[in-house]
């Protein structure tokens, strides 16, 4: 691997690799950031980043050149989403999910903004956890939240990945309808 695709001892999803260059230019949300692999990586790529986990030596380790870290427990009761509308010209979330943010999530995308989304799916279980329900996506769930808010899908998967670990997970990259067709060219491999 090379050092971009390493941000310290988590390799970046290859998903995240894939999709984040075609991301427009403007501030970038890493949502349940972790250690800030794709953190450090959107802020390489030239966006000032908002890092966002609940834990703060997670949040220590995501730390760094034009990202600003945010210690938010997003599941509390009572917490509501911190962001405002419109917000955010692209959204990473990876190895999450808490399904009462989606649409105030969705909604803080730009006009133009990008989702980049990836996180495991009903028959994980057969892997290890999560195996919970609550914290699986149902089939084809990422869609169904695309078509919702009226996202444009540039990319989708549903399956097993064999790295880092075997998973079972779904995958998106969708966009505002604003977002120009000819940046949504798929990048090659």
């Amino acid at each position: 691997m090379t050092p971009n695709e390493t941000h310290g001892a988590e390799p970046i999803s290859a998903w995240v690799r894939r999709y984040a260059p075609l991301m427009p230019g403007g501030e970038a949300l890493d949502l349940a950031c972790g250690s800030g692999r794709h953190a450090r990586h959107l802020a390489a790529l030239g966006h000032a980043v908002v890092a966002v986990d609940r834990d703060p030596a997670a949040l220590a380790a995501a730390a760094g050149p034009g990202i600003v870290t945010s210690e938010i427990e997003l599941e509390a009761a009572g917490a509501g989403w911190p962001f405002g509308p419109a917000r955010f010209a692209g959204i990473v979330v990876t190895n999450y999910l808490h399904r009462p943010l989606m649409a105030e999530m969705i909604a803080s995308l730009a006009p133009n903004g990008m989702l980049i989304y990836e996180t495991f799916s009903d028959g994980n279980a057969q892997f290890g956890k999560p195996s919970n329900p609550d914290f699986l996506l149902r089939p084809g769930e990422l869609l169904a939240w695309a078509r919702d808010h009226e996202l444009r899908v540039i990319a989708y998967e549903d399956g097993v990945l064999d790295t880092p670990k075997a998973a079972m997970v779904q995958r998106i990259c969708a966009v505002k309808p604003e977002f120009p067709r000819e940046a949504a060219l798929l990048p090659s491999f």
